[in-house]
């Protein structure tokens, strides 16, 4: 109820002030018991995965909380687990505004924002102060202007500072809004990167007595031949899920509509189709040797449970939530767990 008072005064605003101005909001509302939240994880289909046991199967995707300053004020509403991040190893300010777009007929972001984040200095500083003993996975990425050569050390160099802190790392090499950060999607690179990250996750492990869980996220934008050689990879490399997908830089489903033509990544209900569609091929390639996150479109329990269907075991929510608002969460798990939805 509160959301649908409050869409249209955000919806006065350019997306990125209303990002700005929601999530303080929220945070202060659920401070003072006034959110109308489920106030932590809501009991439904648990899941067991990369070693983790999960309270239900929906988690909030990476972009949301860039840098770890709302994860009490978000857990409140009902996830299983959060993703926060993109976090790199200095801060940045991103991309020049406007970088965040509506395009409210399709319920669908464009987004160009360019990993914006304050560094994962302070980053791991506020997760460090949250107060939530849910899971929490920390997305990282590399700098700007790391020349792609190097870009292993600033994930290196992230996943020391978070590992500690996190419940799992996932290794974003699917923004498109990075420049050549997609080029690492390509078997060589990714096979290099993913040798050194999971080396350094083991020495980590061998001094803390803590595995600590990696996931790889990929872009919707694969060729078959491409979605089979990550599967290849990622399954001998030592990691423990993939999550399909980010956002897309097609704009297939929003021709000729305000703001189609800017630039940046492509997110929800158009993505819908194009993400279920790499899921299901990745499934068919991991033949069930690395659990997937499935993300991208997702704004009803049946979206949901499409994923699930395509081969997902956990999902992932943001741009439908922009929509929907935090009552989503809540639609979603009850959603799956009632027979009629699973026999769908």
């Amino acid at each position: 109820m509160l959301f649908r008072l409050v869409r249209p005064l955000l919806f006065a605003l350019d997306a990125e002030t209303a990002h700005d101005v929601a999530l303080p909001s929220f945070r202060l509302l659920q401070r003072c018991g006034l959110a109308g939240l489920p106030g932590g994880p809501l009991p439904g289909p648990r899941v067991r995965a990369m070693g983790l046991e999960f309270p239900n199967p929906v988690g909030l995707a990476a972009g949301l909380d860039k840098n770890a300053e709302y994860v009490d004020a978000l857990a409140a509403f009902g996830f299983g687990f959060l993703e926060v991040g993109t976090v790199t190893p200095r801060p940045q300010p991103g991309n020049p505004r406007p970088r965040l777009f509506r395009i409210p007929e399709r319920e669908a972001i464009v987004n160009r924002m360019g990993f914006n984040n304050v560094g994962v200095e302070r980053f791991a500083r506020n997760l460090r102060g949250a107060r939530t003993r849910g899971i929490v996975g920390v997305n990282i990425g590399k700098n700007f202007d790391t020349p792609l050569e190097r870009a292993v050390e600033d994930y290196l160099a992230c996943l020391d500072a978070v590992h500690e802190l996190a419940s799992y790392v996932t290794i974003n090499i699917s923004s498109p809004n990075t420049r050549d950060l997609r080029r690492l999607q390509q078997a060589d690179e990714l096979g290099a990167l993913l040798r050194a990250i999971v080396a350094r996750r083991d020495r980590l492990a061998g001094r803390t007595a803590r595995r600590l869980p990696l996931a790889v996220k990929i872009a919707p934008d694969l060729d078959d031949g491409q979605i089979a050689a990550i599967a290849a990879l990622t399954a001998a490399s030592g990691v423990d899920a993939v999550i399909a997908t980010n956002t897309t830089t097609s704009r297939a489903g929003v021709e000729g509509l305000p703001h189609a033509s800017e630039a940046g990544g492509l997110s929800g209900a158009p993505l819908r189709a194009a993400s279920t569609a790499v899921v299901r091929k990745l499934a068919r390639e991991l033949g069930g040797r690395l659990p997937i996150i499935g993300v991208g479109g997702i704004s009803s329990a049946a979206d949901a449970r499409e994923k699930l269907d395509a081969g997902a075991t956990l999902v992932q929510l943001y741009t439908g939530l922009v929509y929907r608002g935090p009552r989503l969460v809540r639609e979603i798990v009850a959603g799956l767990a009632a027979p009629a939805v699973r026999a769908a």
